[in-house]
């Protein structure tokens, strides 16, 4: 099994333990060539492409100008330098070195800069979400940038795991970039519901929060095989059979617990 999240907007680049493992982000070139054109972008362009501050066209333009895609003792490993409401769930820094060895094999992160990576590999300060229409030579956006090269990595990826699905805790924008045709595994999608007032829907907040709870939840128990996430019962939810399909799964809870 595998599990996809999507990154965060929000950064924590604090020091980490000097001796927790760091492995390299794969997709060199591609990351190399992206880099460049990110380089190329004007204050003005930033602003425009991302929908941001002045003063956050500048931080990303110097983040931009700063990147050394060949410097991989750069930085901090992936899974630490999230900090988004995904991650205040996935609260990765209590981890151990045995779950962070698990979540190295089991868990991905989606990215518009690296394409995918590992909990362990090493990123630099960044920030380029998916759906950003920045163009290069390979065409008008990031999802044709990266084209079927995130689905045929998560295929060998997946070789090897005792149940090869993919379990996506990603967002739309993020699970975008994931070429259904070339990918050659099953996936299954949770989802989370709050219910209130005789509702059920999803509150972006708590269903960003859940699904790093989710994965969270896969580390510490070890699941192998997705079907022991109906079993999740964190923070309230509880897997309602019916409301789910075969692929969409749906989680609900009472109120905001």
């Amino acid at each position: 099994m595998l599990i996809v999240l999507s990154p965060a907007k929000r950064l924590d680049f604090t020091e980490t333990d000097p001796t927790l493992p760091a492995t390299a982000p794969r997709f060199v070139e591609d990351i190399a060539s992206l880099s460049r054109t990110a380089k190329r972008q004007t204050k003005a362009d930033l602003r425009k492409l991302m929908g941001i501050s002045e003063d956050l066209a500048k931080l990303n333009q110097q983040r931009f100008k700063a990147f050394d895609p060949a410097d991989t003792e750069a930085g901090v490993q992936a899974v630490m330098a999230f900090a988004g409401d995904v991650y205040q769930g996935l609260d990765a820094r209590s981890l151990d070195a045995k779950s962070l060895d698990w979540a190295q094999s089991h868990l991905r992160i989606l990215s518009g800069l690296y394409g995918l990576l590992r909990p362990l590999d090493r990123i630099q300060p960044y920030r380029l979400e998916m759906g950003v229409r920045l163009k290069t030579r390979r065409g008008n956006s990031l999802y044709d940038f990266w084209d079927d090269r995130i689905s045929k990595q998560l295929n060998l990826d997946a070789e090897g795991q005792a149940t090869p699905v993919l379990v996506n805790l990603a967002s739309q924008e993020y699970f975008g970039a994931v070429d259904a045709k070339a990918l050659k595994i099953p996936v299954v999608t949770p989802n989370f519901r709050e219910n209130k007032d005789g509702e059920s829907r999803i509150i972006s907040f708590f269903a960003k929060k859940a699904r790093g709870t989710m994965a969270r939840f896969a580390i510490d128990e070890r699941i192998e095989n997705p079907e022991d996430l109906k079993a999740f019962d964190r923070d309230g939810y509880r897997f309602d059979k019916s409301l789910s399909t075969e692929t969409d799964w749906i989680f609900t809870r009472s109120g905001n617990s």
